[in-house]
């Protein structure tokens, strides 16, 4: 069992800065605009239905590609936006943002082809061959074109859940070669760089700050956490039916600056594990000790981790995730988990400074975790409330939340659980009258 310390209310101070939502927000935007304004430059006039179609697909191919240039960025990993934005609400924005790419990408090829085929009094299909058999890196694009549909597709809701994880995960990486097979057709062809060597070398700086970004955060990342910390696998301790916690262990663990609510991307170098990376929350409070995470064997991968051995070397990115007490504004706090969910509010109950509520739901007893710990924690604190809910037929935990809390509205709520749980009580809490900034929550569904 994790010790419990009355004291441990402070939260580490991550490196660097943090880029707010709002700033991230206005910087894409103004991306944008530069965009346009690019091509607003490049366009002397607009003559006729060709023209028209054409400068068209001209513009939309430049958003295209600067949209595809912010989608990779913002899955970079980059700390500064993990921190101050959060995984979860980049992860939302990169598949939103992916949902807008494709509208461009799609009216980009339409258009184009369409008002080149006007221009040359041909019919679409001629002009679409014409285009992709002789035209500079056309055919390289139309590759990068039927990579991004596919990507798209297999990121649909229905495709997703016949979808393993690692299988969803490593698909994605083909966005890496369509945008290296897009770029050169956007320089070749692209009426507003051809001869203008400010804008190539703008979208060369794009482009290539954006690769760095990867290299650094993504790739290389894993590798310079491993050469600090050697962090490796101490023990793995059973909590509940299929579920278990993985102890780890390194050296200047306190270096890491991880807080609690976030979670790093384990890579666990054993037979079958090694080549999948995952999301895993802390579930303790981190220390010099060592850290804990704890998985429910939802897949074969968290299936797996039950059989890891003592000493088997970790890759970790991280720490990962603005799901911490800064997000709160001070005062009481009120956690609302679900089955595993509790997981990163177990670390909150302990540290958040203030009263703190925690509201527990789970299917049997036997599925309610860290129960022990929980009541620790409780008697260790003496500001500190937890009410737990079982069965399926139980009562709803949101019915008369505010006779339980009738100062409700004055509480930061940190909400985690499966989709189901997290919407019905952001919809309780919202009825409620709890203002969106103070309903924090975070999902780990791919």
């Amino acid at each position: 069992m994790t010790t419990v310390h009355a004291t441990a209310r402070t939260t580490a101070v991550p490196r660097g800065g943090r880029v707010r939502p709002g700033a991230l927000l206005a910087a894409v935007a103004a991306g944008a605009i530069a965009v346009i304004a690019l091509w607003w430059r490049g366009t002397p006039s607009v003559a006729g239905l060709d023209g028209w179609l054409t400068e068209s697909g001209r513009v939309t191919g430049l958003l295209a590609g600067y949209g595809l240039a912010v989608l990779l960025g913002l899955m970079a990993r980059v700390p500064a936006l993990e921190h101050g934005v959060g995984s979860d609400r980049l992860a939302r924005w990169h598949a939103m943002g992916g949902r807008y790419v494709i509208g461009l990408v799609t009216a980009h090829v339409l258009t184009v082809i369409w008002g080149y085929a006007v221009a040359d009094r041909v019919g679409v299909v001629d002009e679409t061959v014409t285009m992709v058999l002789s035209f500079p890196d056309v055919l390289k694009a139309t590759v990068a074109c039927l990579l991004l549909l596919g990507i798209a597709l297999v990121s649909a809701r229905a495709a997703r859940r016949r979808l393993r994880y690692e299988t969803w995960f490593y698909l994605h990486f083909y966005t890496y070669l369509a945008a290296w097979l897009a770029f050169g057709h956007q320089l070749a062809t692209g009426a507003q760089f051809t001869g203008d060597r400010l804008a190539q070398l703008a979208w060369y700086a794009l482009y290539l700050g954006v690769a760095a970004l990867l290299v650094w955060y993504r790739f290389l990342g894993p590798v310079r956490l491993w050469a600090r910390h050697r962090l490796r696998v101490a023990g793995v301790t059973v909590d509940a039916p299929g579920v278990i916690s993985v102890h780890l262990t390194g050296r200047g663990l306190r270096r890491l600056r991880a807080e609690p609510g976030q979670f790093f991307r384990w890579r666990f170098l054993a037979s079958g594990l090694w080549w999948s990376a995952n999301p895993y929350s802390l579930s303790a409070v981190p220390h010099a000790g060592g850290l804990r995470i704890t998985v429910k064997a939802l897949g074969d991968h968290s299936a797996a981790l039950a059989r890891l051995r003592p000493g088997t070397p970790v890759l970790a990115e991280g720490p990962y995730g603005g799901f911490t007490a800064r997000l709160g504004r001070g005062g009481r706090s009120l956690l609302i988990a679900g089955g595993v969910g509790i997981t990163p509010l177990r670390a909150l109950f302990e540290t958040l400074p203030g009263p703190v509520t925690l509201l527990y739901r789970a299917r049997t007893p036997e599925d309610v975790l860290f129960k022990d710990e929980l009541e620790e924690i409780i008697a260790a604190r003496g500001d500190a409330t937890a009410y737990y809910s079982t069965g399926p037929r139980s009562p709803d935990l949101f019915d008369g939340l505010q006779r339980l809390l009738p100062d409700l509205r004055e509480h930061d709520v940190y909400v985690c659980g499966p989709q189901e749980l997290t919407r019905s009580a952001i919809r309780a809490l919202r009825s409620a009258g709890v203002p969106n900034r103070r309903i924090h929550y975070e999902s780990f569904e791919f």
